[in-house]
């Protein structure tokens, strides 16, 4: 079945806005739908959250800080979603909690490049 990422917007000030109380009810709402992904075996790879802390690095091989608070929509994380299809899995994003605050869910398929490469033992250098 094919893959596709899933990748959550949302704006930078929303989680600022938000009370504590509505915080932890918030990430109780992704972790019993990412347990429910898991469970009914849609959700390949739940992947993670982001930090705000970043580095970006251009052709040029600058390294710069980022990425930027000002922004108006920042990346927050991103899963793996097992899917027949590209409906189907923009189905399934539609279950996603951040959209109750005004996020985004961007759903792409996987291209597959990766798919037959084994993972390296050693360790290489980075």
């Amino acid at each position: 079945m094919p893959n596709f990422a899933f990748v959550y917007r949302n704006r930078p000030d929303v989680f600022a806005r938000l009370t504590p109380e509505a915080m932890q009810k918030q990430l109780q709402k992704w972790q019993d739908w990412i347990s429910e992904g898991l469970r009914k075996g849609w959700m390949a790879n739940p992947g993670d959250g982001l930090t705000q802390e970043g580095r970006v690095v251009n052709a040029k091989q600058d390294v710069t800080d980022g990425p930027f608070v000002e922004l108006k929509e920042i990346v927050g994380g991103f899963s793996i979603v097992e899917a027949p299809d590209l409906d189907a899995a923009a189905a399934i994003a539609k279950g996603c909690p951040g959209l109750s605050i005004g996020g985004t869910v961007e759903v792409r398929p996987l291209a597959g490049y990766t798919a037959r490469l084994e993972p390296s033992h050693s360790k290489a250098a980075h």
